[in-house]
């Protein structure tokens, strides 16, 4: 969903006055960004890019740091008059699938490996593409990815069901924190009026899984779509019959599946799994951070000139 902010000032301009306003209220309450990250939670990292104006934040962000700085819901009131996504690029072969979302009455999904793009949080999307892109192609196609979202988020949003292979889960992008906070983010998106998302586990027997990731989309015109990506394009069908037999297979693996509610737990238990793991690995930076302290410390000790020390005569 777009919104034009009524100056009609660029989005790298009115990013920037969201973050310089999230500074404000942040350093008001005398916290750093790490300590505002920690209370969200969330990298730091993405607290920091935020205030900087070159990361996009979520509604659900804006929400917790209005809560946390106790702002009185400016953060909130802001964030929903940003056009965050004036002028976005889609690849020539995913223009098509982007503008389906754009108008999409209902969206069915089923992903296995990572989380569907329309459920991945910022620090997500971006470690994920930094693995086949660097510098400002990483961040282009984050923006892009992130501009989808912003319809199915609303309040009004259209129905979105997705079932998760659990290697969604299990397939770690980014590292622990990342994880954490992207389980998170579906367990916050999950109690969304018009999305629901449940986990296929490993080892739930009788689940009969699609032989790839797909999507259903259907039309205002009642047009029905079938959707699925290779690597380096996206394949569409519109055949009745094919449809109908991808529908039916989604909709008994969506009834054989964890209900939403055991599925929240199911993300829950992956969240406190990776909450460990952060914890583990900041204890080990802390210990390698110390380590390389002190060793600097005997370096420099031994660097320093060495004067013979006086001995009284006797």
């Amino acid at each position: 969903m777009s919104r034009r902010n009524a100056e009609g000032g660029s989005a790298a301009t009115t990013a920037a006055v969201f973050g310089e306003v999230l500074k404000h209220f942040r350093e008001a309450a005398d916290l750093t960004q790490d300590g505002l990250a920690r209370q969200i939670p969330c990298d730091r990292s993405h607290v920091a890019r935020v205030e900087a104006g070159t990361r996009v934040p979520q509604d659900v962000f804006a929400k917790a740091c209005d809560e946390l700085l106790g702002t009185g819901g400016v953060l909130l009131r802001l964030w929903g008059r940003i056009d965050w996504y004036p002028q976005v690029e889609h690849p020539d072969w995913f223009r098509r699938r982007a503008e389906m979302d754009a108008v999409a009455v209902a969206l069915r999904e089923y992903q296995e490996g990572v989380v569907p793009g329309l459920l991945q949080t910022p620090a997500y999307a971006y470690a994920l593409f930094s693995q086949i892109s660097s510098g400002q192609e990483v961040e282009e196609r984050v923006r892009a990815r992130l501009s989808r979202q912003q319809r199915f988020l609303a309040g009004n949003g259209p129905f979105y069901m997705a079932v998760l292979d659990e290697s969604c889960l299990r397939a770690v992008v980014g590292g622990p924190s990342v994880m954490r906070d992207q389980c998170a983010h579906l367990l916050a998106v999950g109690r969304r009026p018009n999305i629901r998302v449940q986990i296929a586990p490993f080892r739930r027997a009788g689940l009969v899984r699609p032989k790839t990731s797909m999507s259903l989309i259907a039309l205002p015109e009642g047009g029905r779509w079938v959707y699925s990506e290779s690597l380096s394009r996206g394949h569409f069908n519109d055949d009745p019959g094919i449809y109908a037999r991808h529908s039916q297979n989604y909709d008994l693996l969506r009834a054989d599946a964890p209900s939403a509610r055991e599925s929240a737990a199911l993300i829950s238990d992956a969240m406190e799994g990776y909450e460990r793991d952060a914890t583990a690995q900041a204890q080990r930076d802390d210990l390698d951070q110390e380590q390389l302290q002190r060793q600097r410390r005997r370096e420099l000790h031994r660097s320093r000139p060495r004067y013979p020390r006086r001995r009284p005569r006797p």
